[in-house]
């Protein structure tokens, strides 16, 4: 049986109409994920990749230490933006990333357990506990991301939006005396602002899992089947959408947010070139706040309801 719930969810990650998502869901059987990829090759999703609209409140906070050695960022909900922008909820959740920074926690479940480091004789979970009382909203601590750099390098972190989005981004190289030069800082802070404004998902293509470039080309083919292209010309379109699949997924591929004719590969081996030794990005993290996270606590819910019986 499809359900409003239903209808809700996959209207809401993928942004197709409302009827669309309830066809959709009734052509796949209830199956979420299949039901995304139907809407995708119709060519009625909005938003491919998305995991789901920005729906809560919060805020993403990091944090660098040891010169750039030493990096964390958190995201901690909350239920309205009004106290997102407290500077008692700022506060704490500042307490929150540096506790991620000094103790090194494996998960959320482990940091909550943690003694805090404001006040020792209290866990981190007493604190949010706390906190939820004396501020009267839920709040929750989402995720985290910690880096240390064993090497040559330098950790780098970005926030945008007063804390809506955050990138945390490690770069290595091969020489110990480029990573203090103020070229290498920035550009650090070019490939962290980089990765905040195109959300690549991957470093280089081949990063991608196997499984996701194979359903990616039958998407892509399904697609050009639908626009009426015959087999052996829709086998051929899926090549070329493949490659721009990939420009829009990783990182490398990226055409660069300052300068459109090179992609961040070029930058990379010019800046490489220019400070004389090799400079490569080994990870990073993109946090964006309330992503695939509910807020709306209205009727939406029986509303769509309604309308589905009409």
């Amino acid at each position: 049986m499809i359900t409003a719930a239903m209808v809700k969810e996959l209207r809401e990650r993928t942004g197709a109409g409302m009827m669309d998502c309830k066809k959709a869901l009734e052509e796949t059987g209830g199956n979420m994920e299949k039901a995304i990829e139907y809407l995708r090759e119709k060519g009625l999703a909005a938003a491919a990749k998305k995991a789901g609209r920005i729906a809560a409140e919060g805020l993403v906070q990091a944090l660098v230490l040891e010169n750039g050695r030493l990096s964390a960022m958190v995201e901690v909900n909350c239920e309205t933006d009004f106290v997102a922008k407290t500077d008692e909820f700022r506060s704490f959740v500042m307490d929150i990333v540096r506790q991620v920074a000094e103790k090194n926690p494996a998960d959320v479940e482990e940091l909550l357990n943690q003694p805090a480091l404001t006040d020792p004789a209290k866990t981190v979970r007493d604190l949010v506990t706390e906190k939820i009382a004396r501020i009267g909203e839920n709040m929750s601590v989402r995720r985290f991301a910690r880096y240390e750099l064993a090497g040559n390098g330098l950790i780098d972190a970005y926030l945008h939006m007063g804390g809506k989005i955050g990138v945390l981004v490690q770069l290595e190289t091969d020489r110990a005396d480029i990573a203090g030069k103020e070229e290498f800082k920035a550009l650090a802070r070019d490939i962290a602002m980089q990765i905040a404004a195109a959300r690549p998902e991957y470093i280089k293509r081949e990063d991608v899992p196997a499984d996701v470039v194979a359903k990616e080309k039958e998407i892509l083919k399904a697609q050009a089947l639908n626009e009426g292209k015959p087999e052996h010309i829709a086998e051929k379109m899926v090549a070329g959408r493949l490659e721009k699949f990939f420009k829009e997924v990783c990182l490398l591929e990226q055409p660069f947010i300052k300068d459109q004719d090179m992609n961040i590969s070029r930058l990379l081996a010019e800046k490489g070139k220019e400070l004389g030794g090799e400079i490569k990005v080994t990870r990073f993290a993109r946090f964006e706040m309330g992503e695939g996270l509910e807020k709306r606590k209205d009727n939406f819910a029986e509303e769509v309801a309604a309308q589905l019986k009409s």
